[in-house]
């Protein structure tokens, strides 16, 4: 769905009456549930956390950089639960999936560094549960994660990487298109051969059609172009197609995932760690900013995308 039909949705679903068919429709696709009550309960929750997730958005799109991280959070969390009444229709079914689902170190150290910093996964809470009943993620490869190995899975922000003499991610495609071109030296990174690579990133392609290499690349033909923003293949707002450039980062994690775990970081620095938040923008003296700006500036120009 591109950027204008999204709009358009987005507008179809401001009346009472075009919400409750929204959903109506959507629940009976859905085994023992009874449309015509679920979604006349429904539409009016459906359509507040649609308006409010927009709000937080335009508003965060405006304010200063200060902000920015707690508008957006709350924005995205917003449009989660918008998502999930139209798949659960009970949600929430009880309190445990309330929280965030996440949690950060409670204390910082003097020499805090956001690029090292870590999230860890909460057994229950919004993220487990949209991650479950959104994306079809159920287990995940890691309990704590660095912000800079959630960064590196984002393709706007590779040529800051680079600068940094640090390659994170490699261009393999173009959305639409149903061949990916792989460079060779992948092999050394990942420590696999030809044949182990491709079967390590075969569940992920679909139908696979032909496979050919020369010196520098390996390219695959698929039988139907990638279209999802599931890792480890990732989109870039030109809708070039990346792939981690190192072993350590292919986490087979939706976009949605990547962004709420980074903004829920960045929204509790904004909260609770004024005065390091305030030096970080104030002076911009410290080497995460840049990070974290083209990481805000991506996301807001993300809002329609997915």
């Amino acid at each position: 769905m591109n950027i204008q039909a999204i709009k358009s949705l987005y507008t179809y679903l401001e009346s009472q009456q075009t919400a409750q068919q929204f959903l109506h429709h959507c629940y009976q696709k859905l085994p023992d549930v009874d449309a015509d009550v679920k979604s006349y309960e429904n539409c009016t929750t459906f359509m507040y956390y649609l308006r409010h997730g927009k709000l937080f958005y335009e508003s965060g799109q405006v304010q200063h950089i200060a902000l920015k991280p707690i508008l957006l959070f709350y924005g995205m969390a917003h449009l989660l639960k918008a998502c999930l009444i139209t798949k659960r229709p009970d949600y929430p079914e009880s309190t445990t999936i309330l929280a965030h689902g996440v949690s950060t170190r409670k204390r910082k150290k003097r020499d805090y560094n956001f690029l090292q910093d870590e999230v860890k996964l909460q057994h229950n809470g919004l993220f487990r549960y949209f991650s479950e009943h959104l994306f079809q993620v159920t287990t995940f490869p890691f309990e704590k994660i660095q912000m800079e190995s959630l960064l590196k899975l984002i393709p706007e922000l590779t040529t800051l990487f680079h600068f940094h003499q640090d390659e994170s991610m490699v261009h393999v495609g173009k959305m639409g298109d149903d061949t990916l071109r792989f460079p060779t030296s992948l092999l050394d990174q990942y420590h696999l051969t030809e044949k182990a690579f491709i079967q390590r990133i075969k569940p992920y392609l679909g139908v696979m059609i032909n496979q050919t290499s020369d010196k520098k690349s390996m390219i695959l033909q698929l039988k139907q172009p990638l279209r999802d923003f599931k890792g480890p293949f990732f989109f870039n707002l030109h809708e070039q197609i990346y792939f981690p450039a190192n072993r350590d980062h292919f986490i087979p994690l939706h976009e949605v995932m990547i962004h709420y775990l980074l903004l829920y970081n960045l929204s509790m620095l904004s909260r609770y760690e004024a005065e390091w938040w305030g030096d970080l923008i104030v002076t911009k003296s410290d080497s995460d900013y840049p990070f974290i700006e083209q990481f805000l500036e991506t996301l807001q120009k993300r809002f329609l995308s997915f």
